[in-house]
């Protein structure tokens, strides 16, 4: 680490306090300018659900409000994902202190990576496991049963799954940052990759609404994505013959 007099757990509070309040407006800012488009931005968050329902089918709203505070989440939703790039930047600086110099200097990379793989996870939630999650759950209809769902439980189910498809494809960036930093080998993933699997599942299944589709949908490109780590750790981690005073 760089030679600097230690900062006080005040002051990483309060570092802490700042980045998060940065984030905050970043947030904000990328909701006004949302919203403006929320009735577009709701078109194209409903596109795979609408293209596998019958001709004529609908979403619905049951309450009078229902509408405005789902465009209103449409917005934040889209603001989150605006200042995606802002809340990667503001975490990874807040990391920065703790590291050293030659360290440092992969944080403008690691950020640009930690944007482009959240929303690589986002795409492949919307473009992969949306449409054939959809087909699926709408495959229960029938001449007695009509689906008919609601913005409201729509956006609370597509929202919960692009953030976390967004937020689990971070798996290879993260592992492989903590091989550079020697924290993980690729003898410790490799022999631990049968309980790293277990936890996929757990996790998927907590971040998933409850059936096992979804949860299915996400362990399966995880246990992907824990390979591609290793390969990550192997090409980039720290090396046995690497010094750690190398400042």
């Amino acid at each position: 680490m760089d030679d600097e007099k230690k900062i006080p757990f005040t002051g990483h509070l309060e570092e802490l306090r700042r980045r998060l309040i940065i984030c905050f407006v970043a947030v904000g800012i990328g909701f006004v300018l949302s919203y403006g488009f929320k009735e577009k931005l709701f078109q194209i968050l409903t596109r795979p659900l609408i293209g596998v329902m019958q001709t004529g089918d609908k979403l619905i709203f049951t309450g009078l409000p229902e509408a405005f505070f789902t465009y209103l989440k449409v917005a934040f939703l889209s603001g989150i994902i605006l200042a995606a790039p802002i809340i990667f930047y503001q975490f990874w600086m807040f990391v920065a202190p703790g590291l050293y110099n030659k360290e440092k200097r992969l944080m403008v990379p690691i950020v640009f990576l930690s944007t482009l793989f959240f929303v690589g996870g986002s795409f492949f939630g919307y473009f992969i496991v949306f449409p054939y999650g959809f087909k699926f759950f709408l495959g229960f209809a029938s001449e007695i049963i009509q689906p008919l769902p609601s913005m409201r439980e729509y956006l609370s189910f597509a929202s919960k799954l692009l953030l976390a498809f967004g937020l689990v494809f971070e798996l290879p960036l993260v592992i492989t940052f903590l091989a550079k930093l020697g924290i993980v080998s690729v003898s410790f993933l490799k022999k631990n990759r049968k309980y790293a699997l277990l936890l996929f599942f757990v996790g998927a299944a907590i971040l998933t609404p409850p059936d096992v589709v979804t949860q299915v949908m996400m362990a399966l490109p995880l246990m992907v994505l824990y390979e591609i780590s290793i390969v990550g750790a192997r090409i980039f981690g720290k090396k046995p013959s690497e010094k750690d005073d190398n400042i």
